[in-house]
C-alpha cells in the first residue's frame, strides 16, 4: 500500500482543498484520511498539492512531426483533410517517424501531469495501429477516436459505411469525425448509430470557425451544432463560435463539449465563450493539434483562465477551469477516473505548493519541473 501524507489534497469533484492523507492499493484510492494511515511505502507531499491528473480530452498526437509548420496558413490549408497540410504530411512520413515523435509527446504529457488523453486519429486502423505502437510500455490511460477516407465520400454506399466504421470500431474507443465540412447528415447520423451500438464515443469538430457556421446556416438553415446535436454527436469539439440558439440546445440535450482555445487563438479562430458555456454544459479541456500547441496542460489552463476573464470582463474563478481538466471528464465518461475520491482510479499529480492559493498556484505558476511525482493507476511513473 502506498500512503501519501502532509499535503494540501484537492478532493471530490468540487476539488476541495483539504489537509489529509491519501491510502493508495490495486491502482484505486483506498482511503482518504486527516488520522496517520501506517505503511511502509509512503512519500511525503509537504510544502505540495496533491490533484487528480490531468485530462487532455481533445489532442492529435501524430501532429507530433509537424511541430511549428504552416503558421499563418488558414484553418483550411492547415487540417482540412484529405489535401491539409497536416494530412498531405503523414500521408508522405514513414511510420517509423511518426511512431517516434508520437511516443516523445505521449511522455512530455505525462511529465506534465496528463494521466488521460483523448486522441483524435487520422489514417483508419492503420492510424491506430501506428498510435498503439508508439503508447507501448508508456504508463497513461488513453482513448483512441478513429476515422476513415469513407467518410470523406459525398454518397458513401451504406453498407460500404456501416461495414468500415464496424471495422474501425474493433480497434478504437470511438469515432472522432473532422466536421461537417467534410461529412454528410446521412454518414453524422450512420456514424452516431453504429458507435451506440458497440457503446462507443461519437465526436465531432463543431463551430470552430465563424465563416462555416454561417454558410452551412445559408445552406441547410440548420448549425453545425444543429446537426450534430440532431445526429446524436455525444462529444463536440471547439465551440468556439456558437450561433443563437447552439448552447439552449446543447444545454437541452445535456451535450459534453471540449474546448481548445489555444488552438483557436493561433487558428485566429476566436475565443470560445468559457464563462457562458461551463453554465450550461459539462465542459472539457483539449491542447488540440500539436503541430502548433504543446500538449501540455498548465499553459491550455493559463491560457483559458485568462482569455476567459477578458471576454468576460470580470472574475472567473480558476477552480472552474482546473475541473475542465479533471474532473468534469466523469460526467462525461461515467468512469471512476479524473477525481480524488475513495474507489476512484489512483492518478494523481504531487506538485509543489508555489502560493496560498492552489487552484492559482497550479494554473497561473507551476510548470513541469514543480511536478513531483505523477501516479498513474497507483504506480508512481515520474519523480
Amino acid at each position: 500500500m502506498l500512503v501519501i501524507e502532509n499535503g494540501i489534497i484537492l478532493e471530490g469533484m468540487n476539488l476541495n482543498p483539504k489537509r489529509a492523507n491519501i491510502a493508495i492499493e490495486d491502482g484505486k484510492i483506498l482511503e482518504i484520511s486527516g488520522e496517520k494511515i501506517p505503511s511502509d511505502h509512503k512519500i511525503d507531499a509537504k510544502g505540495c498539492i496533491i490533484a487528480p491528473g490531468f485530462i487532455n480530452a481533445h489532442v492529435h498526437t501524430a501532429d507530433s512531426i509537424l511541430k511549428d509548420l504552416g503558421d499563418g496558413k488558414s484553418l483550411e490549408e492547415i487540417v482540412k483533410p484529405p489535401m491539409g497540410l497536416k494530412h498531405r504530411m503523414l500521408e508522405n512520413t514513414k511510420d517509423e517517424k511518426i511512431i517516434e515523435a508520437t511516443r516523445a509527446s505521449i511522455i512530455e504529457m505525462i511529465s506534465a501531469g496528463t494521466t488521460t488523453f483523448i486522441d483524435y486519429r487520422e489514417g483508419g486502423i492503420k492510424g491506430i495501429k501506428l498510435l498503439k505502437n508508439a503508447l507501448k510500455g508508456l504508463p497513461i490511460n488513453s482513448l483512441i477516436l478513429g476515422r476513415d477516407p469513407i467518410f470523406l465520400e459525398e454518397n458513401p454506399n451504406t453498407t460500404n459505411l456501416k461495414n468500415r466504421i464496424k471495422k474501425l470500431l474493433k480497434f478504437a474507443d470511438g469515432i472522432g469525425a473532422s466536421g461537417f465540412g467534410e461529412i454528410t447528415d446521412e454518414t453524422a447520423h450512420t456514424i452516431v448509430e453504429e458507435c451506440e451500438k458497440w457503446d462507443k464515443i461519437a465526436s465531432i469538430h463543431v463551430a470552430e470557425s465563424i465563416k462555416a457556421q454561417r454558410l452551412f446556416m445559408e445552406k441547410t438553415g440548420k448549425s453545425e451544432v444543429e446537426r450534430a446535436i440532431n445526429a446524436g454527436f455525444h462529444l463536440l469539439v471547439h465551440f468556439t463560435n456558437p450561433l443563437p440558439g447552439d448552447l439552449q440546445l446543447a444545454s437541452k440535450n445535456k451535450t459534453t463539449i471540449v474546448a481548445c482555445p489555444r488552438s483557436n487563438g493561433m487558428l485566429s479562430t476566436g475565443i470560445p465563450p468559457i464563462a457562458k458555456i461551463h453554465k450550461n454544459v459539462n465542459l472539457l479541456l483539449g491542447t488540440d493539434n500539436i503541430m502548433f500547441n504543446a500538449p501540455d496542460m498548465f499553459r491550455e489552463m493559463e491560457y483559458t483562465l485568462k482569455v476567459t476573464r477578458a471576454l468576460k470582463g470580470g472574475y472567473f474563478h480558476p477552480r472552474e477551469v482546473l475541473k475542465m481538466a479533471t474532473t468534469n471528464i466523469h460526467r462525461f465518461l461515467n468512469k471512476k477516473i479524473g477525481c480524488i475520491a475513495e474507489g476512484f482510479q489512483a492518478d494523481l499529480i504531487i506538485v509543489e505548493s508555489l502560493s496560498k492559493n492552489p487552484y492559482l498556484s497550479l494554473i497561473n505558476r507551476s510548470q513541469s519541473k514543480n511536478i513531483r511525482h505523477v501516479i498513474i493507476k497507483g504506480k508512481i511513473v515520474k519523480r
